[in-house]
């Protein structure tokens, strides 16, 4: 029986024709902070587990490295490929990160964008340190939910709606701002395989339509396990309050916190 993890890892596929226009793009700081942390250089090889649609893999492409792209969902890798078509250095694999088999190892970066928490946590330092070469560096970041001084309310006020329907917060929810975003240090050095962690917070804010936002929020796993009236009722709900707003927008707060470590051992 596969996992909550797996089951929900598995829905992004059927949004795939949405998530490269609905996803926000990563600030350029992120990938340039990335390249220094990680010592990177055009033409180097990276690898990276679960590319979607390549939100993070452009950017990266256009800085001249040369990427390898495991990606599970079979959708999601054929729209990669389209949005990649440009650059010839890409290569898109349709496969599970953990049980790949790269051709070649001694990749120069491993890194997931929105991903990591998807692949199986027994598993996924392991893999990482395999295919790296001695010196190589792990980069994990994901684009969550923020909340800076003087953000939107709206977020606050429509959880009613998602109480209404059965998608209580769980008790003790935290509504962070971008310089409070929990990082996974401890988690990375627990693993005994990398070492000099190091962390950034990023933020940045999008504006939305009401139909933008929605299209956004069918990218997001708990909102495509959804029943229909769930989202019928939440929907039709986000319309009629920006409805109301003058230029019927909201502000959504994002938030990345990037690890980046370096591959220990000598193996």
């Amino acid at each position: 029986m596969r996992s909550d993890r797996e089951r929900l890892a598995a829905t992004f596929d059927s949004a795939a024709g949405l998530y490269h226009q609905a996803r926000p793009e990563y600030p350029g700081e992120l990938f340039d902070e990335l390249a220094r942390l990680a010592w990177l250089r055009p033409g180097d090889r990276l690898l990276e587990a679960g590319c979607a649609t390549g939100k993070a893999t452009i950017p990266l492409a256009r800085r001249g490295f040369r990427i390898t792209c495991v990606e599970l969902g079979a959708d999601l890798a054929a729209e990669a490929r389209r949005n990649l078509a440009g650059f010839p250095q890409v290569n898109i694999v349709n496969g599970a990160f953990e049980t790949w088999q790269p051709p070649q190892a001694g990749f120069v970066l491993v890194f997931a964008a929105t991903a990591w928490h998807w692949i199986d946590p027994a598993v996924r330092y392991q893999k990482a340190w395999e295919v790296l070469r001695q010196g190589g560096h792990l980069a994990f970041w994901a684009a969550t939910h923020a909340f800076p001084a003087g953000g939107d309310p709206f977020f606050y006020e429509i959880q009613e709606v998602y109480n209404e329907i059965g998608e209580r917060l769980p008790a003790g929810a935290q509504f962070p701002a971008p310089a409070e975003l929990p990082d996974q240090r401890a988690e990375i050095e627990a693993s005994g395989l990398f070492t000099g962690v190091e962390v950034r917070r990023f933020g940045w804010e999008v504006s939305y339509t009401a139909d933008e936002y929605i299209r956004l929020l069918d990218t997001f796993s708990g909102h495509i396990a959804m029943s229909q009236w769930q989202r019928d009722r939440l929907y039709g709900e986000i319309r009629r309050r920006l409805a109301e707003r003058p230029g019927g927008r909201l502000r959504r707060g994002w938030g990345a916190v990037l690890h980046v470590a370096r591959r220990g051992g000598s193996g």
